[in-house]
């Protein structure tokens, strides 16, 4: 359980710094993201990074 809850939370964490990334206009992968330049999913991959923070920190702990 302690595995998965760390492989869900750093995949989590990745996607969540990505999408953040391509929120900001700093990333540009890919090319055709609907993700681009839109301030909404620095919110919504903050998010999401926070939450495999957590999920990283509860395998930790259990």
């Amino acid at each position: 359980m302690r595995l998965a809850l760390r492989i869900v939370g750093i995949v989590a964490i990745a996607f969540g710094t990505l999408f953040f990334l391509q929120g900001l206009d700093v990333v540009h992968w890919p090319a055709s993201s609907f993700m681009l330049a839109k301030t909404i999913w620095c919110l919504w991959g903050g998010l999401i990074a926070l939450f495999g923070v957590g999920l990283v920190w509860a395998a930790r702990r259990r």
